[in-house]
């Protein structure tokens, strides 16, 4: 299956499972491929045949977006070197999660989340500590007893029952031995935060020189300024009120295209968007506002962007 199909099917599917689905993201650089909303629920989705063509630097990206836009960043991915990526399973990579098209339309579509996670070494489940401490002294039996039906240590079990995660193997005996469910779902759609590996946050990149007086002007103006390596826009900025997604060039049909994606992409993440350029024949690009250079270089506060933005769109994003 092409790239491109496969991004088409990922995007149905989400559209199936009632999400709100941005554009595709056709320009590059770009570190996610589509935006998605289902309620408070976001998504900055990964498209790709191999997961393993995720790149550490892709992945800081994502993790970085995902915090300035309260998204979720997600893989969707068929294969792992030489194997298909196993149904029910959560991966990382570069500490965003990746899971299978199969494993997404479970998650999103039937609302069945997995339960299973890769890590070094095998399979793992999130044991549900209480519910197992619950069964163990139901049953009247001692830690010690419990350790010798699994072949493991008194203190493994106090572990378990302490939230430690367990082997697929030691889960499954676990549930036969009680006759219930013990296993916690993995929770996706908070990046999986409970079991993903411990890779530290990422640092912010410096700002593109070409950006740095679009950057001083956003400051300038009460803005907390994020810049981008790898996204369609080259920052994203926070105030009390909102967040904004800008970009910055000549206004060219690449540039048109990128405000296009800007506007598709702000109506999910349910911020707005505005692009500097040198000249502007026209106000707007679906949403995105089109401000001059030296318009912008007259702005004192956020309220005077603000006033620009309005004046230049005719909507507003939802409120989040």
């Amino acid at each position: 299956m092409s790239r491109q199909a496969l991004v088409g099917n990922v995007t149905a599917m989400l559209a199936d499972a009632g999400f709100a689905v941005s554009d595709r993201i056709a320009v590059r650089p770009k570190s996610f491929d589509l935006a998605a909303r289902r309620g408070e629920d976001v998504l900055l989705v990964k498209v790709l045949a191999n997961v393993d063509a995720f790149d550490a630097a892709t992945g800081a990206e994502m993790r970085r977006l995902g915090h300035y836009l309260n998204a979720t960043p997600l893989v969707l991915s068929l294969r792992t070197r030489d194997e298909d990526l196993k149904p029910g399973v959560v991966y990382f990579r570069h500490g965003v999660p990746a899971i299978s098209p199969d494993t997404a339309v479970d998650l999103f579509v039937e609302e069945v989340p997995p339960l299973i996670y890769a890590a070094p070494g095998g399979l793992y489940v999130n044991i549900d500590g209480d519910v197992l401490a619950d069964a163990r002294e139901e049953r009247d039996w001692s830690l010690g007893q419990l350790a010798s039906e699994l072949g493991v240590s008194r203190r493994t079990v106090s572990k378990y029952e302490d939230g430690m995660n367990a082997s697929v193997d030691v889960a499954a005996r676990l549930e036969e031995v009680f006759d219930r469910p013990l296993s916690a779902p993995v929770d996706v759609l908070d990046g999986a935060e409970e079991v993903r590996d411990g890779d530290p946050e990422p640092s912010e990149p410096e700002p593109d020189p070409d950006d740095e007086g679009v950057v001083a002007v956003l400051t300038r103006a009460g803005y907390t300024v994020h810049p981008t390596e790898q996204a369609p826009f080259k920052t994203v900025s926070e105030d009390a009120e909102e967040s904004l997604l800008t970009g910055h060039s000549d206004f060219t049909r690449t540039a048109e295209k990128r405000a296009r994606i800007m506007s598709s992409v702000g109506d999910i993440t349910r911020t707005r968007s505005v692009y500097v350029v040198d000249s502007a024949t026209r106000e707007n690009v679906d949403g995105t506002a089109l401000v001059e250079r030296e318009e912008l270089e007259r702005v004192e506060d956020a309220d005077d962007l603000r006033d620009l933005i309005y004046g230049r769109v005719d909507r507003e994003p939802e409120s989040a």
